[in-house]
């Protein structure tokens, strides 16, 4: 597995989930996050995104670790920025810094398989079948044609990453150590929505 750095740059956010091999368009106006995203970017264009939970400024022990692919300053000077995902990350600690901006110490060897994928025959029928009335029971529209073209962890990761479902669920499906493992967690979540829905439809009629 590639070494990444072990002290990593940090951009805790609210309801955003972010996973490997998907990309994060993001804008950066705020002053402590524009020293992040410039840091970064002179150094190794590596950072990491977590999700903040409800409570104070903590965060939740896995997030993911992007690389800035595209970086664009706006003329109002705010930053336009791509991510791209490459591993998952478990925080050990958090480092004390005279930044304006969160460090963090962090682990990759739990998701090694984020970059060593064995292409494991993985049977996502179901999930599809099911996420597409699901979308279209939520009035979202996503080009299945061009989803299809996306390898099998993409496929997975966009799907974990844009369905309507809450924060807490996506950091459950973050945390899903093996593929295997998010395609149920995601199946299963995708199944009570749907079942739910079932049996408010039946009790409206």
């Amino acid at each position: 597995m590639k070494n990444f750095p072990n002290i990593i740059p940090v951009f805790p956010l609210s309801g955003v989930i972010y996973f490997p091999k998907t990309n994060l368009p993001l804008n950066i106006f705020e002053q402590r996050y524009l020293d992040l995203v410039n840091d970064a970017y002179n150094k190794n264009k590596l950072m990491g995104m977590v999700q903040t939970k409800r409570e104070n400024d903590n965060v939740y022990n896995i997030g993911c670790l992007g690389e800035i692919s595209e970086y664009q300053k706006s003329k109002d000077g705010r930053i336009l920025i791509n991510l791209t995902g490459i591993t998952r990350f478990k925080i050990l600690d958090e480092i004390n810094n005279n930044k304006l901006y969160r460090e963090f110490k962090v682990d990759y060897k739990n998701f090694i398989n984020d970059i060593n994928f064995s292409k494991a025959s993985i049977n996502t029928e179901n999930l599809i079948e099911k996420a597409k009335i699901f979308f279209k029971r939520n009035g979202l529209i996503l080009n299945w044609k061009e989803f299809e073209k996306l390898d099998l962890i993409q496929k997975i990761n966009t799907l974990a990453m844009i369905s309507p479902i809450t924060n807490e669920e996506k950091q459950k499906l973050l945390e899903a150590v093996t593929l295997k493992d998010k395609v149920e967690a995601l199946e299963s979540i995708l199944s009570f929505y749907l079942h739910e829905t079932g049996l408010k439809n039946q009790t409206i009629q």
